[in-house]
């Protein structure tokens, strides 16, 4: 009974702890978690020293960093073309860039207008035709005015339109339209140049029929002068890809060209309102 006793109140005391152990006490839980930290890796003796810089884009051309691909690219036969290409090219570059250009207009060029034939040899050339002419007994106001209706038709239509497209080439942001005026605008002038030489030719028929000078009106001279640079704007097109800044000259001297043109127009509705 005692026993039992004893037991019975060794067990309704609490537990209290050994004096060799700390007391322990439940930890409250917390609202919110706390993130985990990654743990740092301090770098090794061996891996102390700094990572190689890495290579240049170029690194197939650059010896000093030639790994065992490249370096098998480089011996091989496509490899050694390449290569020489590539200085190839960087040798033009530096002389290109070392070249000097100079742009001069040489005076003795203007002998070819001394060499046009003259009056005398045009009329003998056209003197043929002009009689044959005669005998067609056409209307005296067609032959007066047939001249000029057709010039003002290439003008404005081919001459005017084809300046529009060359304005569109340069100011359209539609890729469409930029490239239908890419095709039609050189196909319109070259039309309006080859009508222009052609028509020239029934200028000169229609004052020798009415026995009138030929070259020696205003007309007759903005005409040649209108022709040449007509001739020299078909050459600029050839040089865009040297020369990129051509393209505004192109377009000031073909602006300039309409302008002579419609100054010729003018003189010759008062040349063919003076007979």
């Amino acid at each position: 009974m005692d026993a039992l006793i004893r037991f019975s109140h060794s067990a309704s005391l609490p537990c209290m702890p050994s004096t060799c152990q700390r007391p322990t006490f439940p930890l409250s839980r917390m609202p919110f978690s706390i993130p985990s930290v990654p743990r740092c890796k301090l770098p090794s003796a061996a891996s102390s020293s700094p990572p190689p810089p890495p290579p240049p884009p170029s690194s197939f051309l650059s010896p000093s960093f030639v790994n065992g691909k490249e370096k098998r690219f480089l011996d091989s036969e496509v490899g050694r073309e390449r290569m020489m290409k590539w200085e190839e090219k960087r040798k033009g570059e530096k002389a290109k860039r070392r070249e000097i250009i100079l742009h001069s207009i040489a005076p003795h060029t203007l002998l070819f207008f001394a060499a046009l034939p003259g009056t005398e040899t045009v009329r003998s050339v056209f003197g043929p035709f002009v009689e044959l002419v005669k005998t067609w007994n056409l209307p005296e106001w067609l032959v007066h005015w047939g001249h000029p209706g057709n010039m003002a038709v290439v003008l404005f239509a081919m001459g005017g339109y084809g300046s529009y497209l060359g304005f569109r080439i340069r100011l359209s942001k539609n890729a469409e339209e930029k490239a239908m005026a890419k095709n039609l605008h050189p196909k319109l002038l070259i039309g309006m140049f080859f009508f222009f030489a052609l028509g020239s030719t029934g200028g000169i028929t229609a004052l020798l029929t009415s026995d009138k000078p030929i070259l020696e009106s205003p007309h007759a001279v903005s005409g040649l002068m209108g022709l040449s640079l007509l001739t020299i704007q078909t050459i600029l097109p050839a040089l865009f890809e040297d020369y990129p800044g051509l393209r505004t000259v192109h377009g000031l001297v073909g602006s300039s060209i309409m302008t002579l043109f419609l100054i010729h127009a003018a003189l010759g509705l008062q040349l063919g309102l003076s007979f």
